[in-house]
């Protein structure tokens, strides 16, 4: 078999099984009419059902289809002993009936047993191609064929996808009539500039912080790390006297130590000239 062929026969095998449960060992429905054809044209049946299915086959004849070969005599003898090593599918016919008949009762209206009918019968052939999920198989120039889905099987392929996607119509009466609520248009009015195009507002020179301040007295003002005077180390010497470290003074109490030192420097100085004078007066 071209290598096209098997894998249109594979691609057609694998719909069958997706929509219509077919699986391994497929079971063949076998006439009287192909079992003839396949001993005159000197194919080997199962092997050519195995190829064209692309997997297990299980050859099936019923009862009326043998009675059928039966009836042509000792000429259709090979025929007979062929379908003699298939299975036998009960029929459930009392009186033999003709093949044809019998393959149409026994695959129904749905073929709900899932059967691959191998058949020569131009008339059964044009009767299962009504039958969604059908294959059929014939011989045409001594090559096993397998015939393209009909058009009843590709509907009902559309109809089981669609029940896939879709809830039924029982389920559908079971959901509860939900009706969308209505959300508020919202108006459209005007809008306020582009904060980024506004001009900032000027600030007041009196809401500037630390215009409003004191300003400090440059004497008031006290510079940390600074060196330091002589006097001030003499005044620390005596506020410091007892060995205590004191922290640093506030700004008040920098001013008030600096008069005490102008004081005493004055004082000091008038000391000094009395006592000059007395010594140019003695």
């Amino acid at each position: 078999m071209r290598q096209k062929r098997a894998k249109a026969y594979r691609k057609l095998m694998h719909l069958y099984s997706m929509s219509f449960g077919f699986h391994q060992p497929y079971q063949v429905l076998v006439d009287s009419e192909m079992c003839k054809s396949a001993i005159a044209q000197k194919v080997d049946f199962v092997k050519q059902l195995y190829t064209v299915l692309q997997g297990e086959v299980k050859p099936m004849i019923t009862q009326c289809c043998i009675h059928e070969l039966y009836l042509q005599g000792r000429e259709q003898q090979p025929a007979v002993d062929l379908a003699k090593n298939f299975e036998r599918r009960k029929c459930n016919h009392r009186e033999p009936i003709a093949g044809d008949e019998c393959l149409t009762s026994v695959v129904g209206d749905t073929n709900k047993h899932r059967y691959v009918v191998a058949t020569q019968s131009h008339p059964l052939r044009v009767k299962l191609r009504s039958v969604p999920g059908s294959p059929i198989v014939h011989i045409n120039r001594s090559v096993m064929v397998l015939e393209p889905p009909s058009d009843a099987t590709l509907k009902a392929k559309e109809a089981t996808e669609d029940s896939k996607l879709h809830a039924s119509a029982p389920d559908l009466a079971l959901v509860p009539l939900v009706v969308p609520e209505q959300r508020p248009v919202k108006r459209k009015g005007p809008k306020g500039p582009n904060p980024l195009s506004v001009k900032k507002k000027k600030v007041c020179e009196a809401a500037k912080p630390g215009k409003n301040l004191p300003v400090k007295s440059q004497a008031a003002q006290v510079t940390i790390g600074s060196k330091r005077k002589a006097d001030d180390d003499e005044d620390d010497s005596d506020q410091g006297s007892d060995g205590a470290v004191q922290g640093p003074l506030p700004i008040a109490a920098t001013a008030a130590s600096k008069r005490r030192k102008r004081r005493r420097k004055n004082k000091i100085v008038s000391e000094s000239q009395t006592v000059e004078s007395h010594d140019v007066n003695s």
